[in-house]
C-alpha cells in the first residue's frame, strides 16, 4: 500500500474519505477541500457548519445541494459532505418515516451504545466490563442538534432545523457492536400502531430508487417478536445498514415508545459515508 502525508498532492484522488479526530480533521479537512477535493466526512468537526450538508441519503438526500454554497465548490469545485453521529443514525431512520406521515413533536431517547463506537483501542476492560457509563462525551448534544438538523429543510443557503424538543441520554455498555436505544415520541397527527409500523416497513428512498450499492432494500425493518431488536441477532439486518426498530407500545408520557437498533460500525460510520459517497456520484457531484 503506497501510504501519503494528510495533505493534498498531485496524487490526491478526487474522492476522499476521512475518519478523523475532530480536532485534526479541523485542520486538514479543509485542505483537500480548497484543493478540489470532494471530502465525505464521518468527523464531527463541520457537522453542524452552516453550509455543509449533513446527510443520511434516505432522509435527507435532497439537503446536498448546500454544498454548492461553500467556497471551495465555488472556487475550483471542492467540497464538504458530513455523515451523521452514530447514535443519531439509527435514531433518525426510525424517526424520518413517522415525521414525514405524522410529524414528531417531542423525543426521549436513552441510548445504550457498543464499546466500538469508542474508537480503537476502545474503553478500558476495568471499565466497562461488569458496568454501564452513563456518560459518552459530547454525545448528548450531539444527538439533539444533529437530529434537528436531518429532519429539517432547506431553505436557499441554509437548513432551518426541524422543530422538535429532545432529550437524549446516552450510556456506555459492555456490548461490542450495535448501539440499542429506548425512544418515546409525541406526534403532531394520531396514529395507530399498524399506521407506524407499515411507515417504517414501506419506507424507500432516493438510495433504494436508484439502486445504490450500499443501500439496504429496507432501510427500516420493523421486527414483531417482543423481546427484539438484540445486538447479538440484528445488528447485521441489511448488511449492517438497516435500522430494526421493535417493541413498539403505548407510552404513559407521550404517545409511543418503541427501541431502535444500528450497527454503529457499519451504518453508524463507513457504511453512511461511503453510501453518502455513492449518492454524490450518481447525482452527478463528482467531476
Amino acid at each position: 500500500m503506497e501510504v501519503h502525508s494528510a495533505a493534498p498532492d498531485a496524487k490526491t484522488p478526487k474522492i476522499v474519505f476521512a475518519a478523523m479526530d475532530a480536532t485534526a480533521a479541523q485542520e486538514i479537512e479543509p485542505l483537500f477541500a480548497e484543493a478540489g477535493c470532494a471530502v465525505v466526512s464521518n468527523s464531527s468537526a463541520f457537522r453542524m457548519s452552516e453550509d455543509v450538508p449533513l446527510v443520511i441519503p434516505e432522509v435527507n438526500g435532497h439537503h446536498l445541494p448546500l454544498l454548492k454554497t461553500q467556497k471551495w465548490y465555488r472556487k475550483n469545485g471542492g467540497f464538504m459532505v458530513t455523515n451523521p453521529n452514530c447514535s443519531a443514525i439509527g435514531l433518525v431512520l426510525a424517526l424520518a418515516p413517522l415525521h414525514r406521515r405524522f410529524g414528531v413533536d417531542k423525543i426521549f431517547v436513552a441510548t445504550m451504545q457498543a464499546v466500538s463506537g469508542a474508537g480503537y483501542p476502545g474503553v478500558p476492560s476495568l471499565d466497562i466490563l461488569g458496568n454501564v457509563i452513563p456518560y459518552v462525551s459530547g454525545e448528548e448534544p450531539k444527538m439533539e442538534a444533529e437530529t434537528r438538523k436531518l429532519l429539517g429543510s432547506l431553505h436557499g443557503g441554509g437548513i432551518t432545523p426541524a422543530e422538535i424538543a429532545m432529550s437524549a441520554h446516552c450510556n456506555r455498555v459492555a456490548v461490542e457492536d450495535g448501539h440499542t436505544e429506548s425512544v418515546s415520541i409525541k406526534l403532531n397527527k394520531p396514529s395507530q400502531a399498524e399506521e407506524m409500523i407499515a411507515a417504517w416497513n414501506e419506507f424507500r428512498c432516493l438510495p433504494q430508487e436508484l439502486k445504490l450499492p450500499t443501500a439496504p432494500e429496507q432501510p427500516v425493518i420493523y421486527e414483531t417478536a417482543p423481546d427484539r431488536p438484540q445486538p447479538r441477532l440484528d445488528i447485521h439486518r441489511g448488511g449492517g445498514m438497516s435500522s430494526v426498530v421493535g417493541r413498539l407500545r403505548a407510552c404513559n408520557i407521550f404517545d409511543w415508545r418503541f427501541t431502535v437498533l444500528s450497527h454503529n460500525v457499519i451504518r453508524g460510520a463507513a457504511g453512511a459515508a461511503v453510501l453518502n459517497g455513492e449518492l454524490l456520484y450518481a447525482q452527478g457531484y463528482f467531476t
